[in-house]
C-alpha cells in the first residue's frame, strides 16, 4: 500500500511540474496579455490535467512572481512594468556582483577555462541566430559565472530574475552589440582567471547596468508585438 501510494505521489508531482513549465512558458512569453485574467477551466481543459495540479502550478508561479492573485478575483498575467523590470535589473547586478567576488576565491581554474572555451565557441557575432537564442546564451553565460561561486541559493535566485526579464531581453537584444558585450564576458573571465576582484566587479557592473527609460523603451516594443498581431488580424478580417 506504501509503495503504491508513493507511484500516486509521484506521478501527481510529475503533472504538477509539468504543467507548471507549460505555464510558466506561456508566462514568459506573455502569451497571456498583460493584466489578463486566467480562465482555469479553460486552461485544465488545454492542458489536459485536473484543477488541483493546475492550481498547485498557478500558486507556484504566482510565489515566484510570474502571475498574478487577487482574493476573490483569481490569477491574473503580471503586467509589463518598467519599474518591476528595472528593480529585476538591479537585483541582477547586485547577485552577480556578489557572486564574482565569491567566485574569485572559489572558481576552479579547470571552470574558468570552460567558460573561456565557451566564449570562443559560441563567438562575437549572432550569426544566424534569433534573439531568443542570444538571450538563452547570454544566460548560459551569466548562470556558469555564478555557479562557480559555490552559491546553490544566488543561483537559484538568478535563474528567477532571468526568466522574470526574458520577454525584454528578447526585444533588447536587437539594439545590442553582440560583439561589444562578448567582450565584457571575456574581460570579466580573465579577470576572474587573474583573480583580479575589482576588475571583474568593475565590468560587470557596467555590464550589467540598464536605464529606465531604455527598459521603458523596450516595453512599449513588446507591447506592440503582444497587440499588433491580433490588431492586424482583426483588420484584415
Amino acid at each position: 500500500m506504501q509503495l503504491m501510494m508513493s507511484n500516486v505521489e509521484l506521478a501527481s508531482d510529475s503533472i504538477v511540474d509539468r504543467v507548471y513549465e507549460q505555464l510558466k512558458a506561456m508566462a514568459v512569453s506573455y502569451e497571456f496579455k498583460p493584466g489578463e485574467r486566467l480562465n482555469e477551466g479553460e486552461l485544465a481543459k488545454r492542458l489536459g490535467v485536473s484543477r488541483t495540479p493546475l492550481r498547485e502550478a498557478l500558486n507556484r508561479l504566482n510565489t515566484e512572481g510570474f502571475l498574478r492573485f487577487a482574493p476573490g478575483k483569481g490569477f491574473f498575467c503580471r503586467e509589463l512594468d518598467a519599474h518591476e523590470i528595472f528593480d529585476l535589473y538591479e537585483l541582477r547586478k547586485s547577485i552577480e556582483v556578489a557572486s564574482v567576488r565569491l567566485a574569485v576565491k572559489r572558481a576552479r581554474d579547470e571552470d574558468i577555462d570552460a567558460l573561456l572555451k565557451f566564449l570562443e565557441a559560441t563567438g562575437p557575432d549572432p550569426g544566424e541566430r534569433s534573439s531568443i537564442e542570444l538571450v538563452e546564451l547570454d544566460e548560459t553565460f551569466h548562470e556558469r559565472l555564478m555557479a562557480m561561486s559555490d552559491n546553490a541559493e544566488m543561483l537559484r535566485v538568478l535563474r528567477n530574475v532571468n526568466a522574470r526579464i526574458r520577454f525584454v531581453r528578447w526585444i533588447d537584444m536587437d539594439s545590442i552589440n553582440r560583439s561589444k558585450t562578448q567582450a565584457e564576458h571575456r574581460a570579466v573571465v580573465e579577470g576572474l582567471k587573474a583573480r583580479d576582484e575589482e576588475a571583474c566587479v568593475s565590468v560587470l557592473e557596467k555590464h550589467i547596468d540598464r536605464r529606465l527609460d531604455r527598459i521603458t523603451s523596450a516595453i512599449k516594443e513588446g507591447y506592440a508585438q503582444i497587440y499588433m498581431p491580433a490588431a492586424a488580424r482583426t483588420a484584415a478580417n
